[in-house]
């Protein structure tokens, strides 16, 4: 049986009317109706008109938010050489070798957000596999976590740089920010991000592309947006 929602969360949901809001509207009434006494979460979810099992539908894609997540993001780089000096001055929390991979399988050690690797230690990266990839923690080529260019990876990694994908339910869900940021950081953040998706359509999805978008803070109901005013959004 669902638990039933509590009074602050009542209350709030009554303030959000059952129609579409326009972006700029829907931010502010997030920050309004927000109940918590903690800096919750921002948060966009995008319902898509694509199979996630059809290969050619995958929609995925990273995007650094201009006003960042608000919050400190730890960074590992497992690399060799002269790459960990590079990674250490680049500002990364964690870095080093094969150590590093030892230390994630033998302790399960996972108190980091963000993991970037050179080329040449993905072969060592494989082992983890089965317990980063989960997490959403492998890096990959294509979010640029897998780079020779470490300083670039961690430096977008601290200033915000967001990953998005869709779900195996058709669905993206991503943090753009804080309660507690200005309201024009939000839009902003949140204008970007729903952009980078649409940008992201794949050529193979057919029919309406964006079916649906919510707002919500963590703790918060959900604000309904209207897709429309994305639906002609350019290619980069």
């Amino acid at each position: 049986m669902a638990n039933k929602p509590g009074k602050k969360y009542t209350a709030a949901a009554k303030q959000v009317e059952a129609r579409l809001y326009g972006l700029a509207e829907a931010v502010p009434l997030v920050q309004k109706i927000k109940f918590t006494k903690f800096n919750e979460t921002v948060e966009v979810h995008m319902r898509l008109g694509v199979d996630p099992k059809q290969a050619d539908q995958m929609v995925r894609g990273t995007i650094v938010l201009p006003n960042g997540l608000g919050k400190a993001v730890r960074v590992l780089v497992i690399a060799s050489g002269d790459k960990i000096k590079i990674a250490e001055d680049a500002g990364a929390d964690f870095f080093g070798g094969d150590e590093m991979i030892e230390k994630i399988l033998k302790e399960n050690w996972l108190d980091y957000d963000v993991i970037v690797a050179t080329p040449d230690m993905m072969r060592g990266m494989a082992r983890l596999g089965k317990l980063l990839g989960p997490r959403g923690l492998m890096p990959n080529p294509k979010t640029g976590t897998v780079t020779a260019d470490v300083a670039t990876a961690v430096k977008e990694a601290k200033a915000g740089k967001v990953e998005f994908r869709v779900d195996k339910t058709g669905v993206i869900h991503a943090p753009v920010g804080k309660t507690g940021f200005s309201t024009p950081q939000l839009l902003e953040n949140a204008d970007v991000l729903i952009k980078a998706v649409v940008r992201a359509k794949p050529a193979a999805a057919k029919g309406k592309y964006v079916r649906s978008i919510t707002l919500c803070s963590t703790m918060g109901p959900g604000i309904a947006l209207d897709p429309a005013p994305f639906a002609l959004v350019p290619k980069a």
